[in-house]
């Protein structure tokens, strides 16, 4: 079964639908790169994924824990390269998290997130700037 079913829009723009949702997710490309920037461009998606993959990892291991992780958030910065081929160079995931989490659960959590699938799968090249604060 597939994952998603996609069509292109026209005008540098994708409609993906999640298949076993209906889920829909538009993409644009960006403004530096001949779009209008209206809606995520693909490589935004990719950046917004890790993130996401990083706080799931880290909620599977939580619960595992009985830790509490409600209401922590994380912002994304993408960073393209300057050079050929276009492409990221660097993603920047900033975490933000409980104060309550002890030393031994922010270890534990901070290894989880590192070992999420996404980050994982990732190119070598591309760096993965993670920071965890905890408030």
């Amino acid at each position: 079964m597939n994952t998603a079913t996609a069509r292109y829009a026209g005008h540098l723009r994708t409609e993906a639908t999640h298949v076993a949702s209906g889920s829909v997710i538009q993409t644009d490309a960006p403004v530096d790169n001949h779009g209008r920037g209206e809606a995520f461009s693909p490589t935004d998606l990719v950046s917004t994924a890790l993130g996401a993959c990083i706080i799931t990892t880290m909620g599977i291991v939580a619960e595992r824990h009985a830790w509490d992780l409600t209401g922590s958030t994380f912002n994304v910065t993408k960073h393209m390269s300057t050079e050929a081929p276009r492409r990221i160079a660097q993603i920047d995931v900033a975490l933000t998290l409980p104060a309550a989490l002890d030393a031994n659960a922010r270890t534990v959590l901070e290894r989880a997130a590192h070992t999420c699938p996404v980050a994982l799968s990732l190119h070598p090249d591309l760096v993965q700037n993670v920071v965890f604060e905890y408030k």
